[in-house]
């Protein structure tokens, strides 16, 4: 898995051969002390490039391997027999160099990078930290704060911020291993002692116990709980305080700790879990890998709203061209100002010229005539978006995919307005849709694999993680967290406050506590919903709706029009309209006082355990319905959804994956007892499938496919 040759006479070429990414697997960290022993005994080398086949050097270890006990060389004596060399040895990146990658090419003499090389120490984002040394020998070459930044954070850096930091000793825009080659010529022979990072000292900073005083307090609270960033700031404070070798041994105990903490499994699932929702499955058995996606020239977006907008701009940046239509010329106008704004944020962000030129504008429909596919992003409401579908269906070109982003509606309905319903799906963004990484790819009844395929590649095209799911009300995403959201509601009727819940979930590791949440995108939202399914009416607060519990809280501070952070006023007070600060409003605990009183409520002290269990494991409960239902494939795509569109802490892997870490027979026996303390709430009943998991001995959480599997042949 290294190759080894020598040429230009005195130069031995180490090539890791092991795609797609070279990553360091036990036959290629062999291979690599094999060929380097080759080289070094080898009197006619008097210099030595490492380089990877295929374009990329290495991409870091294999994760794989992190489950079963490790074979091979170990990676830290490796490194240090290439640091120890007595020829020089020179790193040639191309592609990438992360992880192991870059912790191998930081044991090298020298780093020559291609231009277009990323390199990083991403260990944090797998709940681990740069373990080859990365964590000692960074900071004695780049100084202290700018290592810091970087493995705590696992960013990946140009090849023109590494030369800037230090990392590389020269970028190229030509073939790396000829300019790796000719520098190691011309290297051969030079003393090396000065060239081994490992005896650098950290470079000098003044205060330093304030400096990690500083970081670390700002770690703690970016982290929310993961534990990987702060060993990381540990580990490098090893590194700027102790000798080399004693602050390997530090870094050797902070990475013991950390291998085996369900944090790090879960990152680790969370990461093989977005690479299994790329292989989607439809019921009907059609894959990714046997459905092609037609080819999509030329993309249309209807209706420059919020999400519209974001759309619109997402394509442009994938390099797309895109017609926008919105009827409102007041709003096509605000839309074309505020797109281009967005356009040479982001290109500014990214160092390019902003795709202006991507997007053109209309207020007529009859300009989608010759797009290839068409996403609709006007006002949620049925009877708006079928009317669209039907024009759409008059106007493009026979074979046009029609898209829809809405955020729950029944997508059958819309596709049946249509001549072609079989190219009709769902594309549900999330806001703002230029940013956030999910796309929920809806497929109805009657969605042929190939649109699905089509869907999923543009998401793919436009950077999202694209998750295909069943069509029903709310999909996945938004079915599970109604019941969140409801429960939220219901622990204010109980005796909680807005703010003792949110800052539970927050504790548990959310962004945003469930109350923050809904002031931010606008209370008015779930209740125009409410109102259109018949369940908030005016000036109504019985408790009870449809023969189940209701709570109408929402609906009364909506009806004194509190709409959140637009209206100054929601679940909590903000300084004015449109501010972000939330304050705790002794107004609205007035309101639960008297709303209690009204409906002979009592209030009780409710603590931070229950308010967890009573919002996430109704969640979690759902979950399994819609595993059951065949809405969703596995526990992955519902992690994937809740990681990426939800907020879900990464570190507690996504709810399915944090059921099984809490244990399913917990999960059971917490829902019996909130169901039996509240039978009016149906959902609280334990799913049949969880049932059929804790019955069958609670297997992991990658083995439920099969139970899936079997249950749904049984059916």
């Amino acid at each position: 898995m290294a190759q080894y040759s020598r040429i230009s006479g005195s130069v031995g070429l180490i090539t890791l051969k092991n795609p797609p990414v070279n990553a360091l697997s036990a036959a290629v960290r062999q291979g690599i002390v094999d060929t380097v022993e080759k080289a070094l005994c080898d009197p006619q080398v008097k210099s030595v490039v490492i380089c990877g086949q295929d374009g990329v050097f290495c991409g870091g270890a294999d994760v794989k391997e992190f489950e079963k006990s490790m074979s091979g060389p170990p990676l830290i004596p490796m490194i240090h027999s290439i640091e120890c060399a007595t020829k020089p040895m020179v790193a040639a990146i191309e592609g990438s160099a992360l992880g192991g990658g870059l912790e191998l090419a930081l044991g090298c003499h020298y780093r020559i990078a291609h231009s277009k090389a990323r390199l990083g120490l991403p260990e944090v984002t797998l709940g681990l930290l740069p373990a080859a040394g990365g964590s000692q020998r960074l900071p004695r070459l780049i100084g202290v704060p700018a290592a810091l930044d970087l493995i705590t954070t696992g960013r990946h850096v140009t090849a023109a911020e590494a030369l800037q930091l230090g990392i590389v000793d020269q970028v190229t825009d030509h073939k790396t291993v000829d300019a790796a080659v000719k520098f190691a010529l011309s290297v051969a022979g030079k003393p090396l002692d000065a060239r081994r990072i490992s005896t650098y000292p950290c470079p000098v900073v003044t205060d330093l116990d304030a400096l990690f005083e500083d970081v670390m307090q700002k770690v703690r609270q970016s982290a929310r709980g993961a534990i990987a960033p702060i060993a990381c700031v540990q580990a490098v404070r090893a590194a700027a305080t102790l000798p080399y070798t004693r602050g390997m041994e530090r870094e050797k105990e902070l990475m013991a700790t950390l291998f085996t903490s369900g944090q790090a499994r879960a990152l680790q699932y969370n990461f093989f879990a977005q690479r299994a929702v790329g292989k989607w499955r439809m019921p009907s058995g059609a894959r990714w890998d046997t459905s092609t996606p037609r080819p999509v020239h030329k993309v249309a977006v209807i209706g420059l709203g919020t999400m519209g907008r974001g759309i619109a701009v997402a394509l442009a940046q994938a390099g797309l061209p895109v017609v926008t239509v919105e009827a409102q010329e007041k709003q096509l106008m605000e839309a074309k100002r505020v797109m281009s704004d967005m356009l040479k944020r982001g290109a500014k962000r990214r160092g390019v010229a902003p795709p202006l030129d991507k997007i053109s504008y209309s207020s007529n429909i009859q300009d989608l005539a010759d797009v290839d596919l068409v996403i609709e992003a006007v006002f949620e409401d049925m009877d708006l978006k079928k009317k669209v579908f039907l024009q759409l269906s008059a106007v493009c070109k026979p074979g046009t995919l029609l898209c829809t982003n809405t955020s729950g509606l029944d997508v059958d309905q819309l596709a049946s307005q249509t001549r072609n319903p079989e190219l009709v799906v769902g594309m549900h963004f999330f806001a703002p849709a230029h940013v956030m990484k999910l796309l929920e790819v809806v497929y109805g009844p009657r969605s042929s694999p190939q649109a699905v395929a089509t869907a999923m590649q543009l998401g793919k095209k436009m950077g999202k993680i694209s998750v295909a799911v069943g069509n029903c009300r709310g999909f996945v995403g938004n079915r599970m967290l109604k019941l969140y959201t409801e429960q939220a509601s219901f622990l204010l009727e109980e005796g909680a406050t807005p703010d003792l819940v949110d800052r539970a979930i927050e504790e548990f590791g959310f962004p945003m506590g469930v109350f923050r949440m809904s002031d931010l995108s606008g209370l008015d939202i779930g209740w125009r919903v409410r109102k259109e399914m018949k369940l908030a009416v005016p000036g109504q607060s019985a408790r009870i709706r449809e023969g189940r519990r209701y709570s109408p809280l929402g609906d009364l501070l909506c009806e004194q029009g509190r709409f959140g952070q637009k209206t100054g006023r929601g679940w909590y007070r903000y300084n004015k309209p449109g501010d972000r600060v939330a304050h705790s409003d002794p107004w609205l605990h007035h309101f639960l006082e008297e709303y209690r009183a009204q409906h002979g409520l009592v209030a009780r002290r409710i603590d931070q355990q229950e308010i967890l269990e009573r919002c996430l494991y109704p969640m979690i409960n759902e979950g399994f319905r819609i595993l059951q239902d065949g809405i969703a494939a596995g526990p992955e795509d519902i992690d994937v959804i809740y990681v990426f569109g939800y907020g879900w802490p990464r570190h507690c892997g996504g709810p399915m994956f944090y059921a099984s870490m809490v244990g399913l027979e917990k999960v059971l026996e917490r829902l019996e007892h909130y169901y039996q303390a509240h039978p009016d709430v149906p959902y609280l009943q334990p799913c049949s499938l969880l049932r059929r998991l804790v019955a069958i001995g609670s297997p992991p959480v990658q083995k439920w496919r099969e139970v899936i599997k079997n249950l749904h042949s049984q059916l």
